[in-house]
């Protein structure tokens, strides 16, 4: 087990930074606090296996193809690659702004497919596989709003301060209410998003679509525009996945 916890502190550092893709054995030994000798034999492990690859040249080290080809065989299984993305498509067409599905895994999200407007100059750009807090965002908290109450108000204890619960609670009821959720500069100072839950055949919650868009000169017709948008596609597409 202390294998594979170590092999995950490297791999969280290859993928933690937005900039740096490759890393010298130096850099990861400091990072995850190992020694060098350890640290090479556990990158020539994790190399082995296609989890790592290494510059032939510079000697550095990043991610391996290995974590893509399971990835893209896991995308395959998902409705959204027949049902959702192409609602998403059609989605970004009508609206011109990125837009997101992302799923709930424990107390956090997963960014699982982004669809930018190529049209767009200025994107809102999330990376795919960003885990966020479920407390934070549109998105987040429309799924959270739809949990089963037990599910939600655990979520709520584990992330939300104390003295806060009540209010974010009576917010997540809104949610419900009106149907959609919406977010403003949480992440990145001058954005903002608005979603609207997905449920599959059984009304289970599987995610929540969004749409991120810049706050510079949105007006209140855009801003309702996209609110009614959102909702229409949630609607849409959780029709299409209960009677697929």
């Amino acid at each position: 087990m202390q294998t594979i916890d170590r092999a995950m502190q490297v791999i969280k550092v290859l993928v933690g930074n937005e900039t740096k893709k490759w890393f010298s054995i130096t850099d990861l030994s400091k990072e995850c606090d190992l020694p060098v000798s350890t640290m090479h034999r556990l990158l020539q492990s994790m190399k082995k296996h296609g989890l790592i690859q290494q510059d032939p040249n510079l000697k550095h080290y990043s991610m391996g193809n290995t974590w893509l080809e399971y990835g893209l065989q896991m995308y395959d299984t998902f409705d959204f690659v027949g049902l959702i993305r192409p609602e998403m498509e059609k989605l970004m067409l009508e609206v011109e702004e990125s837009i997101y599905f992302s799923k709930p895994i424990g107390l956090e999200s997963l960014i699982v497919e982004r669809i930018d407007c190529q049209q767009n100059p200025i994107r809102i750009y999330d990376q795919l596989g960003l885990r966020i807090p479920l407390n934070i965002g549109a998105a987040n908290r429309v799924m959270l709003a739809h949990m089963p109450p037990s599910e939600r108000l655990k979520i709520v204890n584990e992330l939300v301060a104390a003295e806060d619960r009540d209010t974010f609670l009576t917010a997540l009821n809104q949610i419900v209410k009106v149907g959609y959720g919406e977010s403003h500069g949480e992440r990145t100072e001058g954005t903002s998003s608005v979603a609207a839950p997905i449920f599959n055949q059984l009304n289970e919650l599987i995610g929540a679509i969004s749409i991120g868009y810049v706050n510079f000169n949105i007006t209140i017709e855009r801003k309702n525009f996209l609110i009614e948008r959102v909702i229409e596609y949630g609607m849409k597409i959780s029709n299409k996945l209960r009677f697929k």
